[in-house]
């Protein structure tokens, strides 16, 4: 069962002013309602919240990573939980129309009461990309694998999430398909685009380019993008080979429209397989 559009964009459209709990407790309402079960799954020092139907076997799993959340409150300030006020990686996998689909949130997110002991805010931040999180990621994506018995796995990651599912992609067998939506690839040259701080600590999908381009991969991009649109790829793609597909969506923002797109662009991806 999935969750109407319309009610889901309401949902969260009041979840802006909402306290982390609020705004965890908010997300898995959106999953139960479209029939999913929410679960913690320990990695570590990390809780990494995973949301999914109940798992049958499936031969190839659709596994959706978060973005960044809300990472910070201004230019300079870090907040004190980056669960996200609008959770857009959970929208596209509630909107997957080709393939059984599992989300996964990011290391900090969705955990209030644990957060303050378990994370430091650089997690969030500038080293939010690092070989500590990238291995908690791949651990819980072997975890939702195992869970539903899957051979093969499509990673698509939302914005920051792109990053992490690049680089779990640079990792493993048994990855099938790359998908990234308005997402960031080489954040050494975002940085110095964009004029912010260097992600110091952070692992770039940029420096692992001669794996990651043996992955079949489709990267969607939004022409008034203004957070990580052509910034966020570098010089990666000029030189990609052909299976790295690149799709400009004029009018979409870093936030409009995916979610309201994504049943059209799945089927683009299938045809990608």
């Amino acid at each position: 069962m999935r969750i109407l559009l319309p009610l889901l964009v309401m949902c969260l459209s009041a979840c802006a002013g909402l306290s982390p709990a609020e705004r965890t407790y908010s997300a898995q309402q959106l999953a139960t309602q479209a029939g999913w079960q929410s679960e913690a799954i320990a990695t570590g020092r990390f809780r990494l919240m995973s949301m999914h139907p109940v798992p049958k076997p499936v031969e190839t799993l659709a596994i959706f990573i978060e973005g960044d959340g809300m990472a910070w409150i201004d230019t300079y300030t870090p907040s004190t939980d980056p669960t996200p006020r609008t959770p857009i990686g959970l929208q596209l996998a509630l909107a997957e129309t080709i393939s059984t689909a599992a989300y996964l949130g990011r290391p900090c997110q969705y955990d209030p009461d644990g957060t303050p002991q378990r994370c430091r805010s650089n997690d969030w931040t500038n080293a939010r990309f690092s070989a500590e999180i990238v291995e908690a990621m791949n651990t819980a994506v072997t975890q939702l694998k195992r869970q539903f018995r899957a051979q093969k796995l499509m990673l698509v990651g939302y914005s920051g999430g792109a990053t992490i599912a690049a680089l779990l992609a640079t990792r493993r067998d048994d990855v099938v398909q790359l998908t990234t939506v308005a997402g960031l690839l080489d954040h050494a040259s975002w940085v110095q685009e964009m004029r912010v701080s260097p992600l110091t600590g952070s692992l770039n999908p940029a420096d692992e380019w001669s794996r990651l381009k043996q992955v079949p991969q489709i990267h969607y991009i939004g022409g008034k993008d203004r957070q990580t649109g052509w910034a966020g790829m570098g010089e990666l793609l000029k030189q990609a080979p052909a299976t790295v597909r690149v799709v400009e969506m004029p009018d979409f923002t870093h936030t409009c429209c995916w979610v309201e797109a994504w049943p059209r662009l799945s089927q683009d991806r299938r045809s990608r397989l």
